[in-house]
This record gives structure tokens, C-alpha cells and sequence, in this order.
């Protein structure tokens, strides 16, 4: 239980980060909502990554590079789960943008991400 807590802290603070460039990109740099959600996807996984790796799961004496592919082939599927989810509760159920990434950001966490980072990427 403490390990998924943990995950869940190290998910909060790349979310913050995420959801901070989300906001930055768009209100101060013009970018469309679905590019900017990208961006901030991009920099919350790799926040993610190297507290997960350090803290999360003390995974920092596993070879570096097979931990990297793996979080990027499970990031990758993150990343499309989370762009659709946006895409369509913005679009088709008109919900402000980053209501719908705070939304679909959670249910991706708690799920997706959590198991396939302690059963794939960080295994022991």
C-alpha cells in the first residue's frame, strides 16, 4: 500500500508540472489546447520517470536503458490514452480543456500507469 501511495505522490507532482506547462503553453504562448496537453504530457512523464525510478519503486540499480524503453513504449500508450480522453470530452462533451485532462489524467494514473509501471517497467 505505500508503494501505490508513493505512486500516487510522484503522479500528483508530474501532474502539477504537466498541468502548469498545459496552462503556460497555451495562455502565454497561443498553442492549441491539444498540442500544449501534449507538451505537458511530455514533461510530467519524465518527472515521473526519474522519481519513480528513485523513490517509487528504488529501481536505480536496474540497467537504465531497458527501464527507459520500457517507460517509453508504456508512456506512448499513456500518452494516446490521455490525448483521445482529452480530445473527446473537450470536443464532444464541451468541457473546458483542462477539466478534461484533470479528469481523464486521474483515471489514467490511478489505473494504466500505476500497474504497468510496478509490473512491467520497474519490475524486480
Amino acid at each position: 500500500m505505500l508503494q501505490f501511495l508513493k505512486a500516487q505522490a510522484s503522479s500528483l507532482t508530474a501532474s502539477a508540472a504537466d498541468f502548469l506547462v498545459t496552462l503556460a503553453a497555451v495562455n502565454l504562448f497561443g498553442l492549441w489546447y491539444l498540442a500544449a496537453s501534449i507538451t505537458g504530457t511530455i514533461v510530467g512523464g519524465i518527472i515521473n520517470f526519474s522519481i519513480n525510478r528513485h523513490w517509487v519503486f528504488a529501481a536505480n540499480t536496474k540497467a537504465l536503458k531497458w527501464q527507459v524503453l520500457r517507460y517509453i513504449l508504456v508512456w506512448l500508450g499513456n500518452l494516446a490514452l490521455v490525448t483521445a480522453g482529452v480530445y473527446l470530452l473537450t470536443n464532444f462533451f464541451h468541457l473546458n480543456y483542462m477539466l478534461s485532462k484533470v479528469l481523464v489524467s486521474v483515471a489514467i494514473g490511478t489505473s494504466y500507469n500505476y500497474i504497468m509501471q510496478k509490473q512491467f517497467i520497474f519490475s524486480r
